[in-house]
């Protein structure tokens, strides 16, 4: 009777610890399953993002990512304010700003940027400006320019452009179009006269004959944070561990395109490896041979490490305080949380 007793004490003790490693593992992998929804556009600058998921370091982290698409940036900040995305890349907008004046989300990290030597925002004239004379960005004066909405990065870009060339914001004629797609469809039609826009969509626009490139941005704004990896107030004060694994898997998403796409000529067969990834996300409706020259053309620099470039985000705040877009009052801490990531 003891011996059977201490038995079946032994055998369930083992099955008690055998629950208890078995539960663990189920908490463990819980625990390792944080699902994450991330705002995006299908632009090739957002690749980072993508090849990230496509490499598993997402999943690495212990992350389940899912892409969810907008057609504008303002509408992701949107999102992450109201807790339908954790993350998004967006851009520093004004719409973005007040959301993080008012405490609900912050920038984390940076994605696009402009530099010297790599394709980056193109100004587009439509075929029937450049015929009337708009040939260079300081013809920009006195014409139509198409956007998403006023304060967003194109409304910025074109007021940046103004002052470099001698001239205002106010003497350009806005076109607030709400989507990207309005924005390529106006100026196909000859509608607005020009717009800033990525290579992989300014490139065959010019090559088709639709439009003509007349400037890049970085040859007169070259320090520019044009878009960021932005995040909720609630995401940074009480889960910091999971906003430190999302900004190492998307680094490492950054550093694979920088080192692939940027140089284009050194591994070929790297490119359509990755361009084949980028095709998942980027020109789905498209087939993979039409679609490839036009997610090759729109490789732009993407912060290394995902750093940000914080004198830029100062300045974009400043401009749209000027315009009266956003409260003067708030700051650039309100803005941007430089806990995570290097600066520059």
């Amino acid at each position: 009777m003891t011996m059977h007793y201490r038995l079946h004490s032994r055998r369930a003790l083992l099955g008690a610890a055998a629950a208890l490693i078995a539960a663990a593992g189920s908490a463990q992998m819980a625990f390792a399953a944080d699902k994450l929804v991330v705002g995006a556009l299908r632009f090739t600058s957002h690749s980072a993002g993508f090849v990230a998921l496509e490499k598993g370091y997402f999943k690495q982290e212990g992350l389940d990512v899912e892409f969810r698409f907008f057609q504008a940036a303002a509408p992701t900040a949107v999102a992450v304010a109201a807790g339908d995305a954790d993350f998004a890349i967006a851009g520093i907008t004004g719409g973005f700003i007040n959301l993080a004046g008012k405490g609900a989300i912050r920038a984390v990290g940076g994605v696009l940027h402009e530099s010297k030597g790599v394709d980056g925002m193109a100004l587009l004239a439509s075929r029937k400006a450049y015929e009337a004379g708009l040939t260079k960005p300081a013809h920009l004066k006195g014409k139509s320019l198409a956007l998403t909405q006023f304060g967003s990065t194109f409304h910025y870009m074109g007021a940046v452009t103004a002052e470099k060339f001698g001239f205002s914001i106010k003497d350009i004629r806005l076109r607030p179009l709400q989507k990207v797609g309005a924005m390529i469809g106006a100026l196909k039609s000859g509608q607005v006269d020009a717009m800033f826009m990525v290579p992989h969509i300014a490139k065959p626009l010019a090559r088709g004959g639709a439009a003509k490139i007349v400037g890049w941005l970085r040859d007169w704004h070259p320090d520019y944070q044009i878009t960021a990896l932005i995040t909720s107030t609630r995401n940074i004060e009480k889960r910091r561990g999971l906003v430190e694994k999302f900004l190492r898997a998307y680094a490492r998403g950054i550093a694979d395109f920088n080192r692939v796409m940027l140089d284009q000529k050194k591994d070929p067969a790297a490119v359509e490896a990755m361009v084949k990834t980028i095709h998942k996300y980027v020109y789905t409706s498209r087939p993979y041979a039409k679609a490839a020259r036009s997610i090759k053309a729109g490789a732009m620099y993407l912060n290394p490490g995902a750093s940000i470039d914080v004198a830029s985000v100062k300045r974009q705040l400043e401009w749209n305080q000027s315009q009266g877009f956003v409260k003067k009052d708030i700051t650039l801490e309100q803005v941007v949380d430089t806990s995570f990531v290097k600066t520059n």
